[in-house]
């Protein structure tokens, strides 16, 4: 491993890689994930990207994945797998993360294994609480390794480093997958999540950041940022006619997170 000029990576990670080789990393594209593969490469870890395509990846972060790993001149592996045949997961109930978090991971270890990976990391990082992402419990019961949260290594921190490493990732919005856009107990279809795409890409485009548009029975409620409440409402007219033209009706809420 190269370990010259590593103001960018803690010496604890640097530790970690070193007594842990050849992993296969679960790489979704975000802040977290696209850290650790350009840690990866700057010490010369033998590592295979693998991205999960089940359904519920907007078309924007499976590009971005793609992409991001060509930029860093790893090949990556691709699952495709669908997600909605998984009566369980589909039927939307609040052990839903946990399940599909469990399926996921699992096929992504079982093609590691075929590309002779020692073991499966990701991107959960030391803010991460295990109450607040059901998932993380399966990441537990798969023996999933988190180099970031276990060298207790925060968000805050893997932005200061990958704005740092001059990473344009380093002031991503926080992601997540178009599942969280149906409440639990309705059911999940490719055509809400489809259609919650689509709008969110539309109204990304007006200019706004880390938007939701949640989908409850084809009412549709619109999360922005607090910072552009005056965007919101000069630009409503144009919103609503977009959303109305795709749902029964419209609402607007902030969200709480930057």
């Amino acid at each position: 491993m190269r370990c010259e000029n590593m103001e960018t990576i803690p010496d604890n990670l640097v530790k970690f890689f070193e007594d842990n080789p050849k992993p296969a990393l679960a790489f979704s594209g975000g802040v977290d994930s696209t850290y650790l593969m350009y840690v990866c490469r700057r010490l010369e870890v033998d590592m295979i990207p693998i991205t999960y395509t089940g359904g519920f990846q907007t078309v924007a972060q499976l590009a971005n994945a793609s992409n991001t790993s060509q930029r860093y001149n790893f090949t990556p592996e691709f699952i495709e797998d669908d997600i909605f045949e998984c009566k369980d997961v589909i039927a939307n109930n609040e052990d839903r993360c946990y399940l599909c978090k469990k399926r996921m991971m699992g096929l992504i270890q079982k093609r590691a294994k075929k590309v002779e990976r020692k073991y499966v990391m990701d991107g959960t990082n030391a803010s991460d609480e295990s109450a607040d992402r059901p998932g993380m419990k399966a990441l537990e019961e798969l023996g999933i390794r988190s180099p970031l949260r276990e060298c207790g290594i925060t968000k805050e921190e893997v932005r200061r480093l990958s704005k740092l490493a001059g990473l344009p990732s380093w002031d991503r919005p926080p992601e997540a997958c178009l599942a969280t856009r149906i409440p639990y107990g309705n059911m999940i279809t490719e055509e809400a999540l489809h259609r919650a795409d689509l709008v969110e890409k539309e109204i990304r485009l007006m200019g706004f950041k880390d938007i939701r548009v949640r989908d409850s029975n084809g009412a549709a409620t619109l999360e922005t940022l607090p910072s552009q409440k005056d965007m919101l409402e000069e630009m409503k007219p144009d919103i609503e006619k977009l959303l109305l033209e795709k749902y029964d009706s419209v609402s607007y809420r902030e969200r709480k997170t930057q």
